[in-house]
């Protein structure tokens, strides 16, 4: 008897799961179909509260009217987040969920997940994260009326979050005891998977509404990223979606990702770049790393070093003025001055890089590069032994 009474206690255990389940399932779209509603008149009254803030030219009526656009903007992720909960959740418990919800819920606690450890990071992308699943809602129901009137609304909101993000990442590199909870490289990573997503999704919408014309200076970057955002890139495509990445941000995030932070990711892409050339497995490998390399040096030096305006040494200032003078009576030679250009860029590393021995593959590789050029000279160094010449080291001089 009591080991029937056990079997029959589990199998009414399963029965009232398969029950609860099903109940589950015929309650949850009523609930979603409510938190639905909601999301909706919520979102429709921040649209409403936008248009009126941004209409609005009389001065005194501007402080009001922001601040009610912003409760209502607290009223409306609340809502969505409440949806969340609710509704995506009980679907995913319940076994009932699509892909794209389980993978909503997925992304949802991934960014819960940063509220202990980084508080300021977790505020912006969990709003950025309520207003893609949003965005991505009213996308996947095809409602193009209402997107085409949320478009300007989410392309502002997410220009300050992707601003507030990259903002923070300035200071966690800036401050060494910030710095020290993330890997360095870590940060890196995080920056430019930042600019790339902005790049990618909220450019083009921006890109819709302004016209190009109002991104001309960009634009040429813009369509270079473009083509990378399609199939496996391999390790030099990345480095130079990247400098493509760098370029655009000292004009979109001038404030968010200041110049000592910009410089520091260049530096950072420079020495990838370096290490991939001295450890290119072919020639024709290291010639296109090489090309790349000189490339990014040149975009350093225009995008930002010839914009910096404070110098931690007098001498370093003074220096760069003299080079930067020669560049531009070479760059005006157009394509006939290339070889000359990058001979500057080279003696100009060159002279950064020889007192630290790490570097000391790379420093061979450009001093055989000025050998070439005929800017330096390779003695060949022999000696006799037992009646046979025998090599020794080239002495570039």
């Amino acid at each position: 008897m009591e080991e029937r009474g056990l079997r029959v206690a589990k199998t009414d255990k399963a029965f009232f799961s398969k029950i609860s389940t099903t109940i589950s399932k015929l309650l949850i779209p009523t609930k979603i179909g409510i938190n639905g509603m909601l999301i909706t008149i919520k979102r429709n009254n921040v649209l409403k509260n936008y248009e009126i803030a941004t209409s609005n030219k009389e001065q005194e009526k501007e402080e009001i009217l922001q601040k009610k656009y912003e409760d209502s903007f607290i009223l409306y992720l609340e809502s969505i987040d409440k949806y969340i909960m609710d509704s995506i959740y009980k679907k995913v418990k319940a076994k009932a969920a699509t892909p794209f919800e389980e993978d909503a819920l997925s992304r949802y606690y991934a960014v819960i997940h940063l509220k202990e450890t980084q508080y300021l990071e977790y505020k912006y992308r969990k709003q950025k994260y309520l207003l893609d699943l949003d965005h991505m809602t009213l996308k996947n129901e095809n409602k193009s009326k209402q997107l085409s009137k949320y478009n300007s609304f989410y392309a502002s909101k997410m220009n300050g979050i992707y601003k507030g993000i990259l903002k923070n990442y300035s200071v966690q590199l800036a401050d060494k005891m910030s710095a020290g909870t993330l890997d360095r490289s870590e940060i890196y990573d995080n920056i430019f998977e930042t600019l790339e997503d902005y790049i990618s999704n909220i450019m083009p919408i921006k890109i819709e509404i302004e016209g190009k014309e109002n991104y001309k200076d960009i634009i040429s970057e813009y369509e270079k990223i473009d083509t990378f955002l399609a199939g496996k890139l391999d390790t030099r495509d990345q480095i130079e979606k990247k400098m493509y990445l760098l370029a655009i941000s000292r004009k979109l995030f001038t404030h968010s990702l200041p110049l000592v932070v910009a410089e520091q990711c260049y530096e950072e892409l420079l020495n990838e770049t370096r290490e991939l050339v001295v450890n290119a497995k072919t020639e024709a490998k290291k010639e296109q790393a090489y090309k790349l390399l000189i490339n990014l040096i040149e975009e350093y030096n225009i995008r930002l070093l010839s914009t910096k305006i404070y110098w931690e040494k007098t001498e370093d200032r003074e220096k760069y003025k003299k080079f930067w003078e020669e560049y531009k009576k070479i760059a005006k030679d157009g394509e006939e001055g290339q070889t000359q250009k990058e001979i500057l860029f080279i003696k100009n590393e060159l002279s950064k890089l020889e007192n630290n021995k790490k570097n000391k593959q790379i420093i061979r590789v450009y001093k055989d590069k000025l050998v070439e050029y005929g800017e330096l000279r390779e003695l060949k160094n022999t000696y006799k032994t037992a009646g046979k010449y025998l090599k020794k080291k080239a002495v570039r001089v």
